[in-house]
């Protein structure tokens, strides 16, 4: 009997042994994983910064930065201004002379549907 209740002490220890491997073994693995998520992370981070750089490198290259385009559209609204008050000086006289010829040439006449 005393046999038995050894060999069942053995079977009790050798379950606990086990019972805490598998318990190391799901801590390694939670932590492996946690460890993997991490560095996906930072891989997922790393190329995010180096699509961006290469980003902005590309838009510096093809159409300048935000202050040159600003700059170039400013330059172009001023010229365009210009031209316009240019042709406004250019055109002021001819214009005036032909509203006042139109306000000037009155010709007094009956309209059609005056009964005398």
């Amino acid at each position: 009997m005393a046999s038995q209740t050894q060999g069942i002490q053995q079977l009790l220890a050798a379950e606990k042994r086990a019972a805490e491997k598998v318990s190391e073994a799901r801590k390694r693995k939670a932590k492996r994983l946690k460890q993997a998520k991490e560095e996906a992370q930072d891989e997922i981070e790393k190329y995010r910064k180096e699509r961006e750089r290469q980003f902005r490198e590309f838009e510096a290259k093809h159409m300048g930065s935000r202050e040159d385009v600003a700059s170039k559209i400013d330059q172009d609204t001023k010229h365009r201004v210009d031209d316009m008050n240019k042709t406004v000086v250019s055109k002021k006289e001819p214009v005036i002379d032909g509203v006042l010829d139109l306000v000037y040439a009155i010709k007094p006449e009956i309209h059609k549907n005056y009964r005398a």
